[in-house]
């Protein structure tokens, strides 16, 4: 390894080391409801709540984001953080579903929890399990994780099988399509439940069709990725058609990535680098004043979503996992710059060295457009799970010799 790149690779683990202690911290001191459980996500700047309503798949996120750093991380190993996250376990198994017998979650629950809100979508459900399986590996206690499973069974039904269940009516001029999110979010759950099973199984079916359905997005000889396709695979007219999000496009990318992995298939690997985050993040990168656009036309056109050019945090927190990855697989110095490309724009902009945690919405020019650190749709996982993993695999790079990139194709 050259001298200067492990200077920037030590570099970053301090800072990014340092980050997550500030993050973790912020969330400790502020989120927690010693009354109920659970943890308030409406947060403002210096940590105030500014209203408590809970959002049932941030309590799912900010559960797996505690259970995940006890269980991995020595210096998070701290029963104050273990008993947080099991006090959110246990919120979610009393109040989230919508009924006795139900797999059905709410979306928002009033701070006793009671159901406020129900969406028409898998993401309530898909976060309670994935957060539930990594608190029942951080306690060791079965039950969380047969919890986990039962929901992703539910969630499996309602997407490859009969989604009436989730309440949405089959509407005659609608067009049928699939959502990126929905193939990427059984992926990361498959992985995340089959962890340490072994090979075969239902699980490992399950990350071979997700993986499968995402590459169906790949669109356009391999130049775009797109938001939605028909459910045959292929590319929808008008703008449901067009739509492209970079962030998810790249967060999608690392899970692609680390299934290529596990698999040991290099051309899936440079297809998951190539085609879901190194043509997303070049085409959605603004050329004036950095930063990823949050939506994007395939065809150039003006987006309809209100906030298309505003910089969210999140893709590039995720963003920061995949060239990471990416060159942690390849050893392509490419790569290692579009990290620290990113990784130096996020914590120039969004990072608060004052309160803690990142602020999650800029205008386009970079200045903060939204004060508050936590709403409706952020919560205590993208920034965390995200300074956890490249710090891990930070040390993982400056512990390990030197070897030659991967070669193209099966290994």
């Amino acid at each position: 390894m050259e001298p200067e790149t492990r200077a920037l690779l030590e570099a970053w683990r301090g800072r990014l080391g340092r980050e997550l202690d500030a993050a973790i911290g912020f969330w400790a001191r502020h989120s927690h409801d010693p009354e109920h459980g659970g943890f308030f996500s409406c947060l403002g700047r210096d940590g105030a709540v500014y209203d408590d309503v809970k959002y049932v798949w941030l309590q799912g996120r900010q559960v797996w984001v505690y259970a995940r750093l006890y269980r991995t991380v020595p210096r998070f190993r701290r029963p104050d953080l273990l008993e947080a996250a099991r006090a959110g376990g246990e919120f979610l198994l009393r109040c989230a579903r919508l009924g006795p017998g139900s797999p059905k979650a709410a979306f928002a629950l009033s701070r006793d929890g009671r159901p406020t809100k129900v969406q028409r979508s898998i993401f309530s459900e898909c976060f309670c399990a994935l957060g539930l399986d990594e608190l029942g590996r951080a306690t060791g206690e079965p039950r969380y994780r047969r919890e986990a499973r039962a929901l992703l069974e539910a969630v499996v039904r309602w997407v490859r099988e009969d989604p009436t269940e989730l309440g949405r009516p089959l509407l005659a001029g609608a067009t049928p399509h699939e959502p990126l999110a929905e193939p990427m979010m059984l992926l990361c759950l498959a992985e995340q439940l089959g962890a340490g099973a072994g090979a075969g199984g239902p699980l490992a079916e399950l990350e071979g069709w997700s993986a499968r359905r995402l590459l169906r997005h790949l669109q356009r000889d391999g130049s775009a990725v797109l938001e939605n396709v028909s459910p045959d695979g292929k590319e929808l007219p008008g703008c449901l058609g067009r739509q492209q999000n970079p962030g998810h496009a790249i967060e999608a990318g690392w899970f692609l990535l680390r299934f290529a992995q596990r698999q040991g298939d290099a051309a899936l690997a440079a297809q998951a680098i190539e085609g879901f985050m190194v043509r997303p993040f070049q085409a959605g990168w603004d050329p004036e004043h950095g930063g990823l656009f949050a939506f994007q036309d395939a065809d150039g056109l003006c987006p309809t979503q209100l906030e298309w050019n505003m910089k969210l945090w999140w893709p590039h927190a995720e963003a920061m996992v995949a060239f990471l990855m990416a060159y942690a697989h390849s050893r392509e110095p490419a790569l290692l710059r579009l990290f620290d490309q990113v990784a130096a724009y996020a914590f120039q902009r969004f990072r608060d060295p004052e309160h803690g945690e990142w602020f999650g919405y800029l205008a386009r020019d970079g200045k903060v457009a939204l004060t508050i650190k936590g709403g409706p749709f952020k919560g205590c996982f993208h920034v965390p799970r995200a300074l956890h993993l490249c710090e891990e695999m930070l040390e993982k790079l400056l512990r390990e010799p030197e070897r030659e990139p991967l070669l193209a194709g099966r290994q």
